[in-house]
Order: structure tokens, then sequence, then C-alpha cells
């Protein structure tokens, strides 16, 4: 819709300002202040202070959080490296055969992520490949949530890359290995950058799956927000979302600069 008027593109960007501020800020911000709050009896909290978030980075919250951490950056570069090769496989196949790769890569976005967790658990819990009980199995769970949005991420970076970069290697008399390492991987680089946030940050909040597969050693953060709210420790919990988002957002920031920089390449 066009927007001639000065009065009405004002009019939409108050009702988009509005819609964030409703959506996404306030929920955020009501968490935060909840994760410093003593008691919210009345319209504001009261007994504001840091003292849950000290709890929140310390004993079993703190090593759920670095669980959390291990579980993202594994379970993001697996499905970075797996997402990538299927993306540069399908563009070489027949297109029958690369709607058959788009589909299946995409299928597990596609179903319950408690349906995955399950599947996992009765798949591998038996020889010879048992990893119920052990932590690769969370790892495992996670990797396949995100592959779908690292190959599809790299996929649409394939198909926004000019050919005429490879075909100038390949009449130089560059090989494929030479032409996919020199010339199609860095130019993927910010894309890659892009798929690995993603990954990671839907790993550190993912708990539909995790919850069906998690050991008692390998607890992740979310896994532990949950059971403080089951607990009733509402106040507890908010103070440990913080520390999630945080944490998230930091990391999403560094894997930004290093995508800064490759694009800058």
């Amino acid at each position: 819709m066009l927007l001639w008027s000065r009065r009405s593109r004002l009019a939409v960007l108050i009702g988009f300002a509005v819609v964030v501020l409703v959506v996404f800020v306030a929920p955020l911000a009501t968490v935060v202040i909840a994760g410093m709050a003593g008691s919210w009896t009345d319209a504001l909290p009261s007994e504001l202070g840091l003292s849950h978030l000290g709890d929140a980075l310390s004993g079993e919250n703190l090593a759920s959080l670095s669980v959390s951490l291990q579980t993202a950056f594994i379970a993001g570069a697996i499905a970075l490296v797996l997402g990538t090769w299927a993306a540069l496989a399908a563009r070489e196949t027949p297109q029958w055969l690369s709607r058959v790769t788009d589909a299946v890569f995409h299928l597990p976005i596609a179903v319950p992520s408690v349906a995955i967790g399950l599947g996992l658990l009765i798949a591998f819990n038996s020889r010879p490949l048992l990893l119920g009980g052990t932590r690769w199995i969370v790892i495992l769970a996670h990797a396949v949530l995100v592959l779908a949005f690292a190959f599809s991420a790299v996929s649409a970076a394939l198909d926004r890359l000019d050919p005429a970069f490879r075909q100038a290697a390949e009449s130089l008399g560059a090989g494929p290995f030479r032409v996919l390492s020199r010339v199609t991987l860095p130019l993927l680089l910010p894309a890659l950058g892009a798929a690995a946030g993603l990954a990671v940050a839907l790993s550190m909040g993912e708990l539909g799956a995790t919850v069906m597969v998690y050991p008692a050693t390998w607890k992740t953060l979310p896994v532990t927000i949950f059971a403080l709210t089951d607990r009733g420790q509402a106040f507890q919990a908010a103070a440990c979302t913080t520390i999630l988002l945080l944490v998230t957002l930091l990391a999403l920031v560094l894997l930004g600069r290093v995508r800064g920089r490759a694009a800058l390449r």
C-alpha cells in the first residue's frame, strides 16, 4: 500500500511502534524486571535487587547455562557443516532430487519438536547406537532441529551467487576442490555467519525436544527454567531467563562481528 501523505506515514509508524512495544518489548521487559523483584503483589514490583540474578549465575543454574552454550555451539557447528554440504550437493543434482532434499531437510520444522525428541529417544536407545542417557542425544536433537535453518540460509545464498565467479575460476584451470575452497565458500561466509547465529540462538532456547531426551547430567538452561516455574519459583525462573537472553544476545553479537568481517573480505 502506498502512503502519500505525511499523516498516513506517521500513523503507520505509530501503529508499528505500538505493536513492537506490546508484542516484543513489554514481555521481555516484564521478565527482566521480575528477575530483579523480590515480590510483585501490586501493579509494580517491590524489593528490587540482584540476588536472583546472582543465584542464576551460580550452582546448578550456572552449570545449566554452560550446558546450553556447549550444546548450542556444537549442535550449530554440526548443523552448519551438514547444511552447507547438503545445499552445495543439491545444486549439482537433478531437479527432482533437489526438491526431495529440500523437503527432507525442512521436515524437522514441519513436525512438533516433541515428536523429534521422542523419535530420537526410541531410535537411539539400544545398541549399536546407544545415545540415550548421554549428552550426545541432546546435541543430536538440537542439531536436527536447527539443521533446516542452516540449510535454508546457505541455499538462499547459493541462489544469489553469481555463477560467473565459479566459471572464471574453472576457465583458469582450477579444480572442483579449489573452486569450492577459494571461491564458493569465501563468497558464502556472510551467509554461513548468519546461519551459525540463527542456529545458536534457536538452540539456546530449545525446550520441547530437550525435555524428552535430556539426562540428569546434561540439563540445559531452558529445562532448568521450566523446572523452576513448575515449582512456583517464578522470580528465579525470570532471572535465569534474563541471563539466557543476555548470553544469547552476546553470542549473536560476537557471531555478527565475525559475519561483518567476512562480508568486508
